[in-house]
């Protein structure tokens, strides 16, 4: 009989203790971490192929919509939202890409269900999403029907008074089954005993509720009516949190993770060389003083013409060369004038008949040799060296002072054709089966690159390995140093990702950021592998399927 009173208490007991915890109205938030403090309420929720963010900013709802694969803006879609009037449309902003609503049963402190239609195109989503704010720090203790809330109501029953209240309903009980008598015991006695074990739980309960709520409870604060200056911010988990409006000023955008076999790729230390067709030296045949052409000297970077005379070179005469030019010239025209009075003479004897004509020929040209010999002994002190262009481009080197000695063979300007360059490559293996090459300078531009020859001769210990550019050379020079990627006929196994995912974090490893949700990124450590000018791929740190940050990762990097 005792054991069945007791048993009956418990079950109402826990009937007691089960009420406010079935009665409590929670809302399952699924397992998205809480937004960090400072920030305003939000909620977010991902339908198809689209990734939705709702903001509550005092009487306001914001929303921002974009592709959940890439993180780009969706702006050609419109958005419904229930509300206690009915369905509302959202109004679009263009300016930042979002859609507003006016909405004053938004400003409240409790979380906030949410149920969103949106339609771009033929694509159709509907999302149902929370909106939770951050809880500041001790901001609020127990609430009911949570084990804290119980854990002081057991302890408030340890009390005396509490302990009477609870003997005296049981002893109450007690007495109305010995009133009844043994035969109904079975039945009325036990639901006494139950009936008034409870109502003395009740008044437990009422006082420990009077106790723990003494007053009227105050209104929820409403939200504020301003905007919070919202900004990115790295967790103490090293997580970090980008709000919507960071990341459209950010232009992050995402890649989904694939894994796929590609060819391998090896690195080489080169150099831009001009193209050998396309470039040529201005080089002086005698040493001698230069002097201008009458546009004066082509400047550096001028374009020039194939043919066109750049400079002259006056070749110097030494005294003794002048004595001997000026004896030779006493000679020739000492002949000159011989011939001149034979031919003289000759004339009226070869209309009479008395000299032939072949003889008064011959006399002629030999004295038309002798003034060609004389003119050329002239031409060698006055006449200078013309100095031209062997093809057309650019001057790209030489810098010529008028008056300025020159030697025998030295380079007085340098002509390069700016569209037509090459690239020379060392590599300290042989390689076989080159077919696509890129080239990336010291700021990042990528080359294209068409495979021209290798040589057979050791440079240095090393191959030379020609490559021609095969796209816009703009802002390259002559000599500047690049790293030649050239893919090889091995493969390997990774994910391709461009060359801006990867980023150097403080350790110096190098690092991906996994976009894990809608306003949150995640550091993940990779070991990668050089692809090519744009690509590289990772190897090891990142499974397929998730999705890396390919555009603003130094921003990201940069958020403390």
């Amino acid at each position: 009989m005792f054991s069945r009173i007791l048993r009956a208490v418990c079950v109402a007991v826990a009937l007691l203790a089960a009420g406010p915890a079935l009665a409590h109205e929670g809302h399952d938030h699924g397992d998205q971490p809480a937004p960090p403090a400072h920030v305003l309420p939000r909620g977010e929720a991902t339908a198809g192929p689209f990734q939705l963010v709702a903001v509550a900013n005092g009487d306001e709802l914001v929303l921002w919509l974009d592709r959940f694969a890439t993180n780009r803006p969706v702006t050609d879609a419109s958005l419904e939202i229930e509300t206690p009037q009915g369905p509302v449309a959202a109004e679009p902003r263009p300016a930042d890409g979002t859609w507003r609503l006016k909405a004053p049963w938004v400003a409240s402190a409790a979380p906030l269900d949410l149920a969103v239609t949106v339609t771009a195109g033929d694509e159709v989503e509907i999302f149902a999403l929370t909106i939770a704010g951050a809880t500041p720090a001790g901001a609020a203790g127990p609430t009911a029907g949570t084990w804290p809330a119980w854990t002081a109501r057991l302890a408030a029953l340890a009390k005396p008074a509490v302990i009477a209240t609870l003997a005296g309903g049981i002893a109450a009980g007690l007495l109305l089954a010995g009133l009844f008598g043994r035969r109904r015991a079975a039945a009325v006695p036990l639901a006494a005993v139950v009936l008034v074990a409870a109502v003395g739980l009740g008044v437990v309960q009422h006082e420990s509720v009077a106790r723990e709520d003494p007053g009227p409870a105050a209104p929820p604060a409403a939200r504020p009516a301003t905007a919070v200056a919202e900004r990115a911010q790295r967790q103490a988990d090293g997580t970090i949190f980008v709000p919507k409006a960071v990341q459209r000023i950010f232009a992050l955008e995402n890649t989904l993770s694939e894994t796929g076999a590609v060819r391998r790729a090896v690195e080489l230390p080169g150099r831009i060389i001009p193209d050998p067709d396309a470039a040529g030296h201005v080089q002086t045949a005698v040493g001698g003083r230069l002097s201008p052409p009458p546009g004066g000297f082509p400047r550096l970077g001028s374009a020039v013409k194939a043919g066109e005379v750049l400079a002259y070179v006056m070749p110097p005469v030494q005294a003794i060369d002048a004595s001997d030019m000026r004896q030779r010239q006493g000679e020739l025209d000492q002949q000159i004038a011989i011939v001149e009075r034979r031919i003289a003479r000759w004339e009226p004897l070869a209309s009479a008949g008395a000299v032939t004509r072949t003889q008064l020929e011959e006399a002629r040209l030999e004295l038309q040799g002798l003034k060609d010999r004389r003119a050329a002994l002239d031409r060698i002190r006055r006449e200078p060296e013309a100095l031209v262009a062997p093809v057309s481009g650019i001057v790209a080197d030489g810098v010529p002072i008028a008056g300025q000695i020159a030697q025998t063979n030295a380079t007085v300007f340098q002509i390069v054709d700016p569209a037509r360059l090459w690239v020379e490559a060392l590599s300290f293996d042989p390689l076989d089966g080159l077919a696509e090459a890129t080239a990336v300078t010291a700021t990042g531009a990528t080359l294209p690159l068409a495979f021209r020859g290798a040589g057979f001769a050791d440079r240095g210990q090393a191959i030379p390995v020609h490559f021609a550019i095969t796209g816009e050379t703009r802002g390259i020079r002559t000599g500047q140093f690049v790293t030649v990627l050239a893919a090889t006929g091995d493969a390997r196994t990774g994910i391709t990702v461009p060359r801006s995912a990867v980023v150097r974090g403080s350790d110096g490893q190098s690092q991906v950021f996994d976009h894990v949700s809608a306003e949150r990124f995640v550091p993940r450590p990779v070991r990668t592998a050089p692809l090519d000018g744009d690509r590289v791929l990772i190897v090891a740190g990142v499974e397929p399927g998730h999705r890396i940050v390919v555009q603003g990762a130094p921003l990201l990097d940069n958020v403390r």
